[in-house]
């Protein structure tokens, strides 16, 4: 049972967070069947599964929540801003109470059990009318008039019975005329015709024998099952079909599409929906494997053909099951696919290929140095067998973001309610994959973010509209890769950052001198100083100052960076880059000095020898392109001479390119990453470490720091400055 409990609390709130995401659509598309019935679908499987696992407070409370889900698909109802609130703080509490069940409790506390007592009452008070919660069924179909066609046929929106009694009727004691009477009692008989077709010449007719048969039309809100039963006595005598009327079949449509996805046979789920009798099935079922089927149908025919040719049931009905048949199988060869496993789990086996990559790397030099050409390639063979396993290893710790960005749907619908803001929340690029241990490191930032644009960077409606803009302002989440990393933007078409406001703000805490020249790219960027706010008041939202030197330093420690563009009256963007992943990645190996680095490969663009005369220069032509240099002898005040010939591996991060000088150029190489220790954490330029194959440590680079050092150099050269080349250790921060 504690394996049964952990797997439908996962999966439940798998279902309440597509249920949320339906509830939210719904508010902006409120007469869409699809959603409706998507969300019903996600309450009673949450229902259905609790019961599996004898949960009551879950069971009760989410069968109240389902009675008047089921009130809005028979559109009794149009769902409103205050119904999809209080629907969402239903599903938020099933969330609470399979935290209480997660916990092992018996049952909710005293104050979470008023919680759900409090929405249950608003629920029957305000919505459910005081029926006692009483939903489900289909809705009332009300006698419709006939009318009759130009070719004698009856027209009508009532059930249709086709009953043809059976000779011996009359003799074991039943009277036809009775049943229909009976019929009666539960409905009414809008049109009656009486079939005579088996009637022989007078005289050859047996005063106890049964020639008789009707065509009934019937309006009722009985359902079919009801109706079968007021033939149950003469149910074996009888040939009897029984049509439902034309508004019903959108109602069984629906009932067959929010079906939980258990159900697998084409008979029990027209009968589940109550399109089918039980008897009707058995019938045909027997019918099937008989072959006794009917004249217009083969005998080998499926059993849909058969219902159909049997008058029981309609071709859509038939066609529907057929469907959702096919979406039950497909679900479960998927999840005959699918295995979950746990998280710790994975973390090791990719600890175990890093190792396994680090032995390899070993066992390739020895290969190496031994001079054995047959050695050399089986090494090399194990190697490429490494890295695909390297590969498909890293590959299943890759998750698509858009779980992430869907969760900020709800957030911005109710912090744009309680700041009388109208926003609208554009995603893109949620298939988008990165790994999974960074998806969860990146939520808290991407929330600061969010709230700041709701908050400062979207203007109230009347402001938009006083600048000529929507009412309705635009916050969109985006992400693509780009050269071997993610992006994730959040932007808004608010009013933009306030430039003068920023600096001033600076000048007055002494993080700028007054006078002092800044790009309005510093300018921008200074937003994220710690305790930095501009702010005219503070809200339950922003305006502390803190939150965005978190978000920065939170996104540096994933070793990734966040920038931010801005237009005044336009709107912002920021934009935060990282790396793909975090353990393993493919490294260019280079050598200065004794010492060895490792630049990401994705960020190499070439590599170049540089100029005898290029020594004393700090940027290179690069056909036509002037490129700067980063010398990592004078960067970590590596002592010796340089070598006469020396190497520049041009590097690019977003958009910008550097040179960086090194003695010798290593090749490509598989790079386990390794953290620094704490006393190193400070030292910009030096993003981990690994191992190489011969047992020593190679530093990694950090590309973004050293293209950034080099454009901060060339920014203060523009303005007159000095480029210090002091050594990185020495200032670092």
């Amino acid at each position: 049972m504690d394996e049964i409990t952990t797997v439908f609390v996962t999966e439940s709130r798998e279902q309440l967070a597509a249920l949320e995401s339906a509830l939210l659509q719904l508010e902006n598309s409120p007469g869409d069947d699809d959603t409706l019935n998507a969300i019903f679908r996600s309450a009673h499987t949450i229902k259905g599964g609790a019961g599996v696992i004898e949960c009551g407070y879950i069971v009760a409370f989410t069968h109240v929540v389902e009675n008047l889900l089921d009130k809005l698909r028979e559109h009794a109802m149009q769902p409103d801003g205050d119904l999809i609130a209080l629907l969402l703080g239903c599903a938020d509490h099933i969330g609470n109470l399979l935290g209480v069940l997660e916990a092992g409790a018996a049952g909710p506390d005293a104050e979470l059990a008023a919680e759900g007592d409090a929405l249950l009452a608003r629920l029957q008070r305000d919505w459910l009318e005081g029926d006692g919660g009483h939903g489900g069924g289909l809705p009332s179909v009300p006698p419709v008039p006939l009318a009759t066609s130009g070719g004698g046929a009856v027209e009508s929106d009532c059930w249709h019975i086709s009953v043809r009694f059976g000779a011996d009727v009359l003799r074991n004691g039943m009277d036809p005329l009775s049943f229909l009477r009976y019929l009666g009692s539960i409905g009414r008989i809008v049109q009656l015709v009486t079939v005579a077709d088996a009637m022989p010449p007078a005289a050859d007719m047996d005063p106890e024998t049964c020639y008789l048969g009707f065509e009934i039309g019937f309006a009722s809100n009985a359902d079919k099952a009801a109706i079968e039963r007021v033939f149950d006595f003469v149910r074996d005598e009888c040939t009897l079909h029984i049509l439902p009327p034309h508004s019903r079949l959108e109602d069984y449509l629906a009932l067959i599409a929010a079906l939980p996805e258990d159900t697998m046979r084409l008979g029990e789920i027209l009968v589940k929906v109550g399109a089918l009798t039980q008897a009707e099935l058995d019938d045909g079922l027997a019918r099937q494997q008989a072959g006794v089927v009917g004249d217009d149908v083969a005998a080998t025919a499926p059993l849909g053909e058969i219902l159909v040719g049997q008058q029981v049931v309609q071709p859509e009905l038939v066609e529907a099951a057929v469907v959702k048949q096919k979406q039950v199988v497909d679900r479960k060869a998927a999840e005959a696919r699918l295995i979950r496993i746990q998280a710790d789990k994975l973390d090791r086996l990719i600890d175990l290929v890093g190792e396994l990559v680090i032995a390899g790397a070993s066992v390739n030099l020895l290969a190496g140095r031994s001079g054995n050409g047959e050695l050399v390639e089986a090494t090399s063979l194990t190697s490429r067998l490494v890295e695909s396993i390297r590969d498909a290893a890293l590959q299943l710790r890759m998750v698509q973001i858009g779980e992430t960005f869907n969760r900020f749907h709800r957030v911005v619908r109710d912090t744009s309610r309680d700041m009388g803001k109208d926003i609208e929340l554009v995603v893109s690029g949620g298939e988008t994959e990165l790994d999974k241990s960074m998806v969860e490191k990146i939520g808290d930032p991407l929330m600061h973010l969010v709230r700041n644009a709701m908050d400062h960077g979207l203007e109230m409606p009347a402001a938009r509209e006083a600048n000529g803009k929507p009412a309705r302002g635009r916050l969109e989440l985006n992400a693509f890769h780009d050269s071997g990393s993610i992006v994730i933007e959040v932007a808004d078409d608010g009013g933009g950052l306030h430039r003068e406001r920023i600096l001033a703000k600076a000048i007055e805490r002494g993080l700028v001198q007054p006078g002092q020249a800044l790009t309005d790219a510093e300018i921008c960027n200074l937003i994220f100083e710690p305790g930095f706010s501009t702010a005219e008041k503070v809200t339950n939202i922003s305006g502390r100052g803190v939150g965005m030197d978190v978000v920065r330093r939170n996104i540096q420690g994933l070793r990734g960076s966040v920038d931010v563009r801005s237009e005044p009256g336009q709107g912002s963007r920021f934009a935060i880059r990282l790396p793909l992943t975090l353990a393993i990645i493919d490294g260019f190996l280079v050598g200065v000095g004794r010492a060895a680095y490792v630049i990401p490969l994705d960020c190499v663009v070439e590599c170049i020898e540089l100029e005898p005369d290029g020594s004393t220069r700090d940027y290179v032509n690069l056909r036509g392109e002037v490129l700067p240099l980063v010398r990592l002898r004078q960067l970590f005040g590596i002592p010796g001479v340089p070598p006469s010939r020396q190497n520049v591996v041009v590097v690019q991060y977003a958009g910008a390119k550097s040179g960086i000088v090194v003695d010798q150029l290593m090749g490509e190489f598989q790079t386990v990453i390794k953290p620094l220790g704490t006393i190193f954490r400070h030292i910009k330029g030096i993003g981990g470490s690994t191992i190489l194959g011969s047992g020593e440590v190679a530093l990694i680079l950090d590309v973004q720091a050293l293209v950034q050092r080099c454009a901060s150099r060339e920014a203060q050269r523009a303005d007159g400055g000095e480029g210090a080349r002091a050594p990185l250790a020495a200032v670092a921060t």
